[in-house]
């Protein structure tokens, strides 16, 4: 077991006393104590070596005037046996249960690496994917020891070991846990934990079960994305208060490079109502992986657009140069037709089209040689936001380091600005037109430039920017000026990071397209049925990533007075609307699926053309449903704005 930063403190005295000799006395020919971890409440920890298995191990012992007194022995034992009866790969395993004399201790499996407490200290908070990781493995040894009837009762970061070279997380500590079925452990009246990582049930010194390490858990994941617990305060009493009434300050004040996704996963695990968390840890670590998805490698094509692309920038590079070109020259039309040299500003004009055709081309090519090689438009699309979403970890997180000197540039810019346009107005009086018109055309490009800083500060606005146009009316006409003259090419083997639907739907156009003509005429509609269920599936994900957007600015949203109960009705419809969302979108990707099953029982001799006819009518049907519902949603769903009204 590695060294503690704050449960096990550092022994002020030497590290060979009289408790390390009479101990080492009574282990003689078993147990060959080297040093001293740590100790804390509950006892001191040694590291030692094992002598018949020649291994390191961490021996937790119970020092002679605190097992003398028996109910402290007793709860010692329960500790050890309770941790001894769990098997995890992210659980400190016990190796051994003793008595020796007046000592009683366990030896447990000694861990090469820092806590979790540690490492935050150290080198700041946690990214985002790395955060997941730890976050979902020991989610997962939650669940396991939930499932065994016990609850751990102090998830905090001092608790969370980060294993040397692999990273792996391991949950040590199981002292104050107890088992749910039995009786004899702690109870109702008896408040046992840390306060900085207590749920409010424990707080309160209620009943607990699993639900609340999931609480705990969130704190932790609260302390590891921002360096900082949700709750502080000199007095115990203060933080426990806090848990119990206070809502956490929103984790984007505080970690503003946390994808919202993840936010709100931090945010349910915070519920103070325990029916509003994750069920149990399982749940929790779904949650995690579906909120900050890991980013698989892009194909060699899609690799070198992507990079291509974030270079130069499709905003930039065809829509947002060209525009302020066009901007200055526009400006300096005036001063051109005064002088008569409309000749010089026309071929400003003609520039800023070199510009942009020149753009153009440059664009097509790059995505001719893609579709060449049997990329589409979804591709592209999805491996732009891939590549997109981990930019936007980074910018905010740059931002965020220097925003003392994003704030003093804002100002300046703005100050500039305001100069220019005093100077212009004081020129313009003075009957100087060229340094009126000089001060127009300077004060614009400052404003632009203050402009663009403040987006910065936003810190999706930029990157935003390129993926809505790429999805919109630009991008699309690209894609059809790119594809002018190609045959479509197969992409059935290609490894790209499709959603499901696509994925499916792609494999679907495949089979459907390898079919006899007889079965295509009989199976008429199911390319416009996959189609369709596409689509839906793809405006049922973007729904839930609105949701999720919607459901962490509430959180962030001050409570208005007298407003308190249509905000939670107003959040819980929201809840129960995604709920149905996400039940939704898994019944049209199921539809899909059956469909693609189908024929390939069809081609592989299996099936009938009259089964995948049963399966299409259940999927037009449900498409035809989803669609419906889809619309009626759109017009009558309500929303929740960050101040926390309900709009219909």
């Amino acid at each position: 077991m590695p060294r503690r930063h704050e449960e096990y403190k550092p022994a002020v005295t030497a590290s060979v006393d009289k408790l390390f000799l009479d101990f080492q006395a009574a282990l003689a020919g078993r147990y060959s104590l080297e040093r001293e971890l740590g100790r804390g409440g509950m006892g001191v920890v040694y590291l030692a070596r094992e002598v018949r298995l020649d291994r390191l191990v961490a021996i937790k012992v119970l020092p002679p005037e605190h097992s003398a007194h028996a109910p402290m022995r007793e709860r010692f034992l329960r500790e050890a046996r309770t941790a001894a009866a769990l098997s995890h790969p992210h659980i400190i395993p016990i190796y051994a249960v003793d008595e020796v004399g007046l000592f009683v201790f366990y030896a447990m499996a000694f861990v090469d690496g820092e806590t979790l407490a540690r490492r935050v200290a150290a080198r700041g908070p946690v990214p985002s994917r790395e955060a997941c990781r730890v976050l979902r493995e020991v989610a997962w040894a939650l669940a396991y020891a939930h499932e065994k009837g016990i609850v751990h009762r102090d998830v905090k970061p001092e608790n969370i070991i980060l294993e040397a070279g692999t990273g792996r997380a391991l949950v040590a500590d199981f002292g104050i846990a107890r088992v749910e079925q039995t009786s004899g452990g702690t109870g109702v009246g008896e408040v046992i934990g840390t306060p900085a990582f207590m749920s409010p049930e424990q707080a309160s010194a209620e009943e607990v079960d699993g639900r609340s390490d999931i609480y705990s858990l969130g704190v932790v994941a609260y302390y590891a994305l921002s360096g900082r617990v949700p709750f502080e305060g000199k007095e115990v009493h203060a933080v426990l208060a806090q848990h119990l009434t206070l809502a956490p300050p929103p984790l984007a004040t505080v970690a503003p490079g946390v994808p919202h996704k993840l936010a709100y996963v931090v945010q349910r695990c915070l519920a103070k109502d325990r029916h509003d968390r994750f069920g149990d840890g399982r749940m929790l670590a779904e949650a995690l992986e579906a909120a900050l998805e890991p980013v698989r490698e892009l194909p060699t094509p899609l690799r070198a657009f992507v990079r291509f692309e974030m270079q130069s920038g499709l905003g930039w590079g065809i829509v947002t140069w060209p525009t302020i070109a066009a901007l200055l020259c526009l400006g300096a039309i005036p001063a051109a037709l005064a002088s008569g040299v409309l000749h010089a500003a026309l071929q400003g004009l003609a520039m800023v089209g070199v510009m942009l055709g020149g753009g153009v081309l440059i664009y097509t090519r790059a995505l001719r040689r893609l579709l060449r090689v049997g990329y589409g438009r979804d591709d592209v699309l999805r491996a732009l936001e891939a590549q997109y979403g981990l930019r936007l970890e980074e910018r905010a997180f740059e931002v965020g380091t220097r925003a003392f000197g994003g704030r003093v540039l804002r100002l300046g810019l703005r100050a500039l600005v305001g100069a220019g346009v005093v100077a212009t107005v004081i020129a313009a009086a003075l009957g100087r037109q060229p340094q009126a018109r000089l001060g127009v055309v300077v004060s614009l490009f400052l404003a632009i430039a203050a402009w663009a800083s403040t987006e910065v500060r936003r810190n999706e606005v930029w990157l935003n920017r390129s993926m809505r146009i790429w999805r919109g009316a630009v991008g699309r006409w690209l894609f059809r000026l790119a594809s002018f003259g190609l045959r479509a090419t197969a992409r059935e083997n290609m490894l790209t990071d499709r959603p499901t639907e696509l994925a499916i739907g792609l494999a679907l156009g495949d089979l459907y397209r390898r079919l006899p003509d007889e079965s295509q005429r009989a199976l008429a509609d199911l390319p416009d049925v996959s189609r369709r269920l596409e689509q839906h599936a793809q405006e049922l994900r973007a729904r839930l990533d609105q949701l999720d957007r919607l459901l962490v600015e509430a959180g962030q949203a001050p409570r208005v007075a007298g407003a308190t109960g249509q905000r939670d009705q107003a959040l819980e419809a929201m809840r129960a609307t995604r709920a149905a969302t996400e039940q939704r979108r898994g019944d049209v990707v199921r539809a899909l699926e059956s469909l693609r099953l189908g024929l390939l029982r069809l081609h592989a001799g299996a099936g009938t053309v009259g089964g995948v006819t049963a399966d299409l009518a259940a999927a037009r049907a449900l498409g035809t449903e989803t669609g419906r519902l889809v619309a009626a949603r759109r017009d009558v769903e309500p929303t929740l704005d960050p101040a926390g009204h309900a709009h219909a």
